[in-house]
């Protein structure tokens, strides 16, 4: 069996300890040590999103050890990856990792080295390695009809993020979204973990909330009704989206998934729902009879949880946004 990424062929790595590789674009690869315990590793890096260098680090490092969480897991060891223009200030990269070494102590996470290379812009992100037992590791794959779909942060950080960088955003829209793409996942997790547990899991990124529903929706072969108006969204994504501002990413996923969704709406909440996100929040997809218990747990977590819709039977869509 092989897979085509990006135009190159890769085979399937034939090992049967091999339990998540590259077939279910999941979060993360999950490798069995065989005494019970999984290993849950991944990478990610990006260029800077804000200016603030230390807040930069400080996304960076929560947007990389998200991919653990989502796997049903905690972050234990990450290494810094590292691209620097040498014309910069040395005081500016220190800054970087030390937001980014704040946010990985903040996880309970070793920093154990890195790599830095030179390059003509800054990067910045971590390569993660955590631990899950065999029966806790939860994948994108595994949703089950009549389940319920939660959210654990608000949408629109990718436009609040185009509203920042076209120098529009208030200092209170600002500080909006950086509280929530440097919010660790780790609370949506023990929600998980204290409320009964999930079937699936992700988190909300480049493909954004309805991108990665699909996912999740492809993984089990079946489709979801999904109802906006249970969306957590910030306030003032929602001013920018009536106004048209929109990152050009959000066109990109809808005309990617355009087959595989259908919405009663077709204006600014389509928009909204494939906003590519930096550090989004976790989507799970629950059984029913846990949903109270996650919701009270989230109850206490910086923005809740939103019940944002249910999965169906396998229709000829993936998502109906109703």
């Amino acid at each position: 069996m092989s897979q085509v990424l990006s135009g190159i062929t890769t085979n399937r790595i034939n090992d049967d300890r091999l339990i998540v590789g590259i077939e279910t674009s999941d979060d993360a690869a999950v490798y069995d040590l065989g005494n019970g315990e999984l290993l849950i590793t991944t990478l990610d890096f990006f260029t800077p999103i804000v200016d603030d260098p230390y807040l930069f680090g400080q996304i960076a490092a929560a947007n990389s050890l998200s991919d653990v969480y989502a796997m049903g897991g905690y972050p234990k060891m990450a290494m810094n990856i590292v691209c620097f223009p040498c014309h910069l200030s040395p005081s500016i990269l220190s800054e970087i990792l030390r937001g980014g070494y704040d946010k990985i102590m903040e996880a309970n996470c070793l920093v154990v080295g890195g790599h830095t290379v030179q390059d003509d812009e800054p990067k910045y992100g971590l390569s993660v390695n955590g631990f899950c037992k065999k029966d806790e590791l939860l994948t994108n794959r595994g949703a089950k009809e009549g389940d319920i779909l939660i959210m654990t942060k608000p949408l629109g950080v990718g436009i609040l993020n185009t509203a920042i960088k076209g120098g529009i955003a208030t200092e209170s829209e600002i500080n909006e979204a950086v509280n929530s793409m440097k919010t660790l996942n780790e609370a949506g997790l023990n929600a998980i973990k204290h409320g009964g547990g999930a079937n699936a899991l992700t988190d909300i990124t480049g493909f954004g909330m309805g991108g990665h529903l699909i996912e999740m929706m492809d993984g089990a072969d079946l489709s979801c009704d999904v109802d906006p108006k249970g969306m957590a969204i910030f306030e003032s994504a929602i001013n920018y989206a009536k106004m048209g501002l929109i990152p050009k990413g959000a066109y990109d996923n809808k005309r990617f998934f355009k087959d595989r969704y259908e919405s009663s709406y077709n204006n600014f909440i389509d928009d909204i729902v494939f906003d590519p996100e930096t550090s989004g929040g976790l989507l799970m997809s629950v059984p029913e009879k846990n949903v109270k218990n996650i919701i009270k747990y989230l109850d206490d977590t910086p923005y809740k949880g939103s019940v944002i819709g249910q999965v169906t039977k396998k229709r000829e869509k993936r998502i109906y946004l109703k």
